[in-house]
């Protein structure tokens, strides 16, 4: 029998959002914000030869320069002010929780609440503006050894470094503040708007290359039938949960004895969500969004990298793979679903699992429950993200079209419908809460006058 809040959050009516009046609020201020962030995709960094830029872009765009245009919402390919992306703050975040797994001090700091999360913030954002000034530096070399630069210089340099830090920087506050104020994860929301804008564009060039013949009518269906393939692949494994089934025993609380009730922990088969892929991608930009712009002037270094690692080659495509199961695992059992943490919850509420000893037995066995799922879990992740690829390295369709941009944008959009019914669903909460006061008000108001 469904429990009294899950018959509540079936009878949700969309109506019901013209009353939730702070609802309306978050969403507003999201939509807000993710316009300004629009806005800035198209301010350009100063001293960049337009024309030039246009032609360079149209040359890549159908290789590394592709995949970096999807991730910065088409701002690189305009050489906007938020060129860099949310890139360096995601790298900045991976590159800190490895840390924090390895470093003692560090794994002591998540242990200390609120404050030794602020810690941690501190010390992404200090990550962040490392890794943009690297990048942007690296850019600003390379868009002058392109020629695409009205005039080449450390003026240039150093207006294309400030301008491009202080966008991440900015986009780093933006998806931070839609975060604490706004509706849904602002870091995913950030990626998530930047793909669906550029949607439309490259939905219309890959019919044009139908029309023009470049490619056929059937590819053209199949990949139609393989996109929605996999967002009904995407949406059934999302919402794929394994329940673990939790006894709590008759308890006595002052004079009062509560009978033992049961319930289920769920554990869904993928709890890191769209993060591995979003780590993974951003893992493979990280060393060669510079060689993008080096364009014929990259060393041998840089054309190795590009030669191995490009879209679609076997070593990018096993680095994509290890990186996407290296992270499920790892963000699961770091963030997601800390083991310990649950099975000490647990502990304190006075719950356990039938055969299984609270405490130490009850945290290995969430370990061996978490990573068997995970198994089916990674393989699903892995599975999305690649067989697109390989199907769009063959077929040349657009990157849009892949298996990472339809996660994402799938899976964004499914947490941030999540979030918004649980607004609604605590919102009808608090409305019955008023009018069950307003009863007791009513009905207290209504006693007879005491005897004398």
């Amino acid at each position: 029998m469904a429990s009294a809040a899950e018959q509540m959050a079936a009878n949700l009516s969309w109506g019901a959002l013209g009353k939730a009046s702070d609802l309306r609020q978050r969403i507003f201020f999201t939509i807000g914000l993710l316009i300004v962030y629009r806005l800035g995709t198209y301010i350009p960094v100063p001293g960049i030869d337009g024309a030039a830029l246009r032609n360079f872009m149209s040359d890549v765009s159908a290789g590394l320069g592709g995949i970096l245009n999807m991730f910065t919402g088409g701002a690189i390919s305009r050489m906007g002010i938020f060129a860099l992306g949310i890139m360096p703050y995601i790298s900045a975040s991976i590159i800190v929780q490895l840390l924090a797994s390895m470093v003692p001090s560090l794994e002591q700091l998540k242990k200390e609440g609120e404050q030794g999360r602020k810690k941690m913030n501190q010390y992404t954002r200090y990550g962040t503006v490392a890794l943009a000034l690297f990048q942007a530096w690296g850019i600003a070399v390379s868009l002058e050894a392109g020629n695409l630069a009205h005039e080449p210089g450390m003026f240039f340099r150093a207006s294309v470094v400030i301008t491009l830090v202080g966008g991440t920087m900015f986009l780093m506050w933006l998806g931070e503040q839609i975060t604490a104020r706004g509706i849904g994860n602002g870091t995913s929301l950030i990626i998530f708007v930047g793909i669906v804008a550029e949607i439309p564009a490259a939905l219309a060039q890959f019919l044009s290359q139908g029309r023009s013949g470049a490619v056929s009518w059937p590819v053209i269906v199949g990949v139609m039938i393989m996109v929605v393939a996999v967002i009904a692949f995407v949406v059934f494994l999302e919402r794929a949960l394994r329940k673990i089934h939790i006894q709590y025993p008759r308890r006595q609380v002052g004079m009062k004895i509560y009978d033992g009730g049961s319930s289920h922990l769920p554990i869904k088969v993928n709890p890191a969500g769209v993060i591995p892929a979003i780590f993974a991608s951003s893992l493979l930009l990280l060393p060669t969004t510079i060689a993008a712009f080096s364009h014929t002037q990259t060393g041998p270094v840089m054309s190795t990298i590009l030669a191995y690692f490009g879209p679609g080659q076997p070593l990018y495509l096993l680095f994509f793979v290890s990186m996407i199961v290296f992270f499920a695992y790892f963000y699961t059992h770091n963030v997601a679903f800390k083991v310990d943490e649950v099975a000490e919850n647990l502990k304190n509420q006075g719950g356990f699992i039938p055969g299984i000893r609270p405490g130490k037995k009850t945290e290995e066995y969430f370990e061996y429950v978490v990573n068997r799922i995970l198994v089916l879990g990674a393989a699903y992740l892995a599975f999305v993200c690649l067989l697109p690829e390989i199907i769009r390295s063959q077929l040349s369709i657009p990157f849009y079209f892949g298996g990472t941009s339809v996660l994402i944008v799938v899976s964004v959009t499914m947490d941030t419908i999540n979030q918004i019914q649980s607004h609604l669903l605590a919102h009808q909460y608090e409305g019955l809460i008023e009018k069950s006061q307003l009863r007791g008000k009513k009905r207290s108001g209504n006693k007879a006058p005491t005897r004398r």
